[in-house]
């Protein structure tokens, strides 16, 4: 296990612009440190909720008909981009090495559908930037890029994902430059700060002789929790996202669900929250309080039905991986 970590850690990298897309997907409190004229209407933050809710296509209701509301605008098209990306979290998560994460996809047909989503993204924030700078277009650009980004990590693609990454990287530092106060923003630069000083030496190598550039983990960290506490749209997600790492790379599983545990409160149908909160539990070797965890996860009833069938089959391996006495009792049929 030691090395599969140690030679995904490059991956990972490249992958950690799937989590700065996310940066902009997280209803939260009133609006302190957008950029002035940013504004997020009630209908992106109603289909956050669905989303984080665990109801994806309610959702996508909701980001087309931002999108027809605002063709030329790209925030209706990154919220689409951001629930594909979740339906693509389900269908590739394994429960393996003891926890329930996505670890590598192949390259699919219907994929194309998301790649297209993260082109639009960009083309639109980028058609607004010619016409004049702004932090916000920045940022919409660097979304569009981390969308695609994150993606070709999970595929491998690591020449794919460097790059639109580093591209990402780029058009956050900018809107950071513009705004100093955009702690969404932060977050992206929180990430990337994060995982590339996390590399193993051989993908240290690898990230010089590609051109990448390097990172911090502590102030990575530092700013992760700016985001957790200054940001406007990536409150909730900074924190998912520190958790995940704390539990994944710096294997800090009580640090990992102090952090995550007011997630489960503000979204109690998440069922991937609630898995992960299961998974932190059999880490720190208390089994019956994992049991629990699972267990509610199995019992939500998502109305998209892979999302359904696929929480039921974690959940079911992850009991059983706490032991015969935990199993879970087969589906009830819908």
């Amino acid at each position: 296990m030691r090395r599969f970590f140690s030679s995904s850690l490059f991956v990972r990298f490249l992958l950690s612009a799937a989590l700065l897309a996310c940066s902009a997907c997280f209803t939260c409190a009133a609006p302190a440190t957008l950029p002035a004229g940013m504004e997020i209407p009630p209908a992106a933050m109603a289909g956050l909720d669905k989303l984080y809710a665990g109801n994806p296509d309610g959702a996508l209701e909701e980001f087309r008909a931002l999108e027809q509301a605002q063709p030329d605008h790209p925030l209706g098209y990154m919220l689409e981009g951001e629930a594909r990306w979740w339906n693509i979290f389900c269908s590739t998560a394994e429960f393996k090495f003891g926890m329930v994460e996505i670890w590598r996809r192949p390259k699919l047909h219907e994929d194309q559908a998301y790649f297209d989503v993260a082109q639009k993204v960009i083309a639109l924030a980028e058609a607004r930037l010619a016409r004049g700078e702004s932090a916000e277009m920045h940022f919409y650009s660097a979304m569009g890029e981390s969308l695609a980004a994150r993606l070709y990590g999970l595929r491998l693609e690591r020449g794919n994902a460097a790059r639109s990454g580093v591209r990402a990287r780029e058009h956050f530092l900018r809107a950071l430059a513009l705004e100093p106060n955009f702690a969404d923003a932060d977050l992206g630069i929180g990430l990337y700060n994060y995982y590339v000083d996390t590399l193993s030496a051989m993908a240290r190598i690898l990230r010089f002789f590609m051109g990448i550039p390097g990172g911090n983990k502590e102030e990575g960290i530092r700013q992760l929790r700016r985001a957790m506490t200054e940001g406007t749209l990536a409150r909730v997600e900074a924190r998912f996202y520190l958790a995940r790492d704390l539990r994944l790379y710096d294997r800090d599983y009580e640090r990992a669900l102090v952090v995550l545990a007011p997630l489960n409160e503000q979204y109690p149908a998440n069922p991937f929250f609630a898995l992960y909160r299961g998974d932190l539990l059999a880490k720190l070797a208390r089994k019956e309080q994992a049991a629990v965890w699972y267990r509610k996860a199995a019992a939500l009833d998502p109305r998209n039905p892979e999302w359904r069938r696929k929480t039921h089959e974690l959940a079911a391996a992850a009991l059983a991986a706490l032991g015969p006495e935990y199993a879970l009792s087969a589906p009830a049929s819908h």
